[in-house]
């Protein structure tokens, strides 16, 4: 069995009708990883689909993102990853669209996908949280509830593919840098895009 350094998982929701949603970032920045990377096709393994470059393992769980937690803990397990050696690309709704933060731990912060994910594998791993801004009324204040879920789940607005055309190259271009632990380097490279 071949030995990875990492285990990188992109989250959102499998399908066509989530495939350019706000919620699926995590899938694009490591789409745009396994591309730079060269890694082969991606296939279907532990409930989700996984490629890998040399030394890393990439997955986007297909359990949507409630239930990310069951295809992340199966590849976990299977190579004998600990969570230090888990990192996580997914939206934040706290962060302004295109600001990027990584912290290792933490709390879920409200999101599903981290939720399932702290349960099945602690909350230990190392997340890189891509902002995709929170939606406001007319009277500035932040959305909440249904209107939040709408939003996530609703495709990125054509003003966001400036940003998203720099951010997500950039976070491929200086992935090696989280890989090999420089992790403050990385948010402060990718974030001045």
């Amino acid at each position: 069995m071949p030995s990875f350094s990492h285990l990188v998982i992109g989250l959102g929701n499998p399908g066509e009708d989530y495939a350019r949603t706000r919620h699926n970032i995590g899938f694009f920045a490591v789409d745009e990883i396994a591309a730079r990377y060269h890694c082969p096709a991606w296939k279907k393994k532990f409930r989700g689909l996984i490629t890998n470059a040399d030394d890393f393992l990439l997955l986007k769980p297909q359990t949507f993102m409630n239930l990310s937690g069951e295809a992340a803990g199966e590849a976990l397990r299977f190579y004998d990853f600990l969570p230090e050696q888990v990192i996580v690309f997914h939206d934040d709704l706290d962060l302004s669209a295109g600001q990027v933060k990584v912290k290792q731990g933490g709390g879920a912060g409200g999101h599903n996908g981290l939720k399932s994910l702290d349960a099945h594998i602690g909350q230990n791993y190392w997340r890189v949280r891509l902002g995709i801004g929170r939606p406001m009324t007319e009277q500035g204040e932040a959305v909440k509830g249904d209107a939040v879920t709408s939003y996530v789940l609703n495709p990125f607005a054509k003003s966001d593919k400036v940003w998203l055309e720099r951010l997500l190259p950039a976070l491929a271009d200086s992935f090696d840098l989280m890989l090999k632990g420089n992790s403050a380097e990385y948010a402060a490279k990718v974030g001045k895009v």
